[in-house]
């Protein structure tokens, strides 16, 4: 796209004094221009002040604002022309590859504080442990220490739950395969929701298992229909998300998931709770897992994993299993999944939580996903179902849509969505589409990707294509 405007004369008006108490002070400046840009303050285009003149506005060494600049064009948002001066980007905001609404990531991964984060984290990691432990084999359900700490993690959700039913995973995907693997056999039916995580779906037809879908109401999984499928179906396992459901986004009460887990008693149904979003609900109700553990109930095998609320890098997730069930199948199907998890990996988690940078690393996430809801529902038109801290929102479509259509269309104009057809157990799903907002690498390229994607639901995108 060619460039409609180059302003000669650098916009200032968008500077502020900086202050104590508000974070360093390259990150200030950074968060003004950023703010400036999603505020129409600053336009594609613009010419910021030099970086000595601004310097010298503020009263901080050069470095610093350099280092403001530099962590700002990163992100696609300013261009250098060397001598020329430093602009807002068009390409950035318009033109600079595909602004991801499709994959449920958390956000700030792209961020100065990330990769400060990750290389303090590198270094405890190294510090912690010899390298011949990072780099051996370590077969089983995880060390002592790293149980200890995964422990510590989960308390919120699981209560104090003995480190000996704790198992580390790479990953809650493999996680929750082993358990398929274990505690079910080929042909059995699998219940779950009926629009459903792709993830498991995958997973239940590799090893050819049949995922029957359990319908919904207003306030997630229906009792009586999981009452009766297992009469009709007769299910190994029951599979729920029941936090921040993916994807419709619903959280399940605590009396519909007691509800659920009558059922379930009833029919002998082991329970795999899938549940990464806990962390980052507003007000999340006690897990199936500790409803279960003080009560006659079926057992709940919980999954919990750090790639929602920390990094999907990090491949690590934690399985606990319920009091009186033995680990051994599960270990054996996790080792033949994928032997172990990386030591490195497992051993940064543990890092992480053990010196509270997880902890306060999940605070920014939670604030920042806060802030992108919210700006989300101010773009989206329709009926948006979500959390106000999720992931993720449900945005239901007009009738007059067609999916497939508009998903082709927004990708060909650089914004890529997730359909209910990803998410359906059946030959037919709603309208609707999920909203992933932690992809978009900040706030401005997801306000871009967010209007383009209002925009096309208001126009006219009816009718089928044919598929490339």
């Amino acid at each position: 796209m060619a460039l409609s405007r180059r302003l000669k004369k650098a916009n200032t008006s968008w500077v502020r004094p900086l202050t104590a108490g508000s974070g360093s002070r390259y990150q200030q400046i950074a968060t003004q221009i950023e703010t400036a840009v999603e505020d129409g303050v600053l336009r594609p285009g613009d010419r910021l002040p030099p970086q000595r003149e601004l310097a010298q506005t503020l009263g901080v060494d050069l470095t610093t604002v350099t280092r403001a600049y530099t962590e700002v064009r990163q992100k696609g948002i300013l261009e250098a022309q060397g001598a020329g001066g430093t602009y807002v980007s068009y390409s950035g905001l318009e033109a600079g590859g595909t602004i991801d609404l499709g994959m449920n990531i958390p956000p700030l991964l792209g961020s100065a504080a990330f990769a400060d984060l990750l290389a303090q984290g590198s270094v405890a990691t190294q510090a912690a442990a010899s390298a011949m432990d990072l780099m051996s084999y370590h077969v089983g359900a995880g060390a002592n220490r790293h149980r200890a700490v995964a422990a510590t993690w989960l308390r919120p959700m699981t209560g104090d739950t003995d480190s000996e039913r704790i198992v580390v995973c790479p990953g809650a995907q493999t996680a929750i395969a082993a358990l398929l693997l274990s505690k079910s056999q080929s042909g059995d039916a699998i219940a779950c929701d009926a629009l459903t995580y792709p993830g498991f779906l995958a997973a239940a037809r590799l090893l050819q298992r049949s995922a029957v879908g359990v319908k919904s109401d207003a306030f997630g999984m229906d009792p009586a229909d999981l009452e009766r499928v297992c009469e009709r179906h007769r299910p190994a396992m029951l599979y729920l998300n029941p936090t921040i459901q993916n994807p419709t986004a619903i959280t399940l009460s605590t009396e519909r998931r007691t509800a659920l887990l009558r059922v379930a008693a009833k029919h002998a149904l082991p329970v795999i709770e899938d549940d990464p979003y806990w962390l980052l609900a507003e007000h999340a109700p006690s897990t199936m897992f500790s409803l279960a553990a003080n009560t006659s109930s079926a057992p709940v095998y919980y999954v919990s994993t750090l790639s929602k609320c920390i990094a999907p890098g990090l491949r690590t997730a934690y399985l606990v299993a319920p009091a009186g069930e033995p680990l051994s199948p599960v270990l054996d199907a996790l080792r033949s999944l994928s032997l172990m998890p990386t030591p490195w990996m497992t051993e940064m988690a543990t890092t992480l939580i053990e010196s509270g940078a997880a902890v306060h690393w999940l605070a920014q996430v939670r604030s920042e996903l806060q802030h992108r809801q919210a700006v989300a529902a101010s773009i989206l038109p329709g009926k948006i179902q979500a959390d106000p801290n999720g992931l993720h929102l449900w945005l239901d479509l007009p009738r007059h849509i067609d999916c497939y259509r508009l998903k082709q269309t927004a990708l060909a104009q650089g914004v890529s969505v997730t359909d209910s057809a990803s998410f359906s157990t059946g030959a037919s799903s709603p309208l609707a589409l999920r909203v992933s907002l932690g992809g978009a690498i900040d706030r401005t390229r997801l306000t871009h990707g967010l209007t383009r994607l209002a925009e096309l639901l208001k126009g006219d995108i009816a009718g089928p294509v044919s598929p490339v």
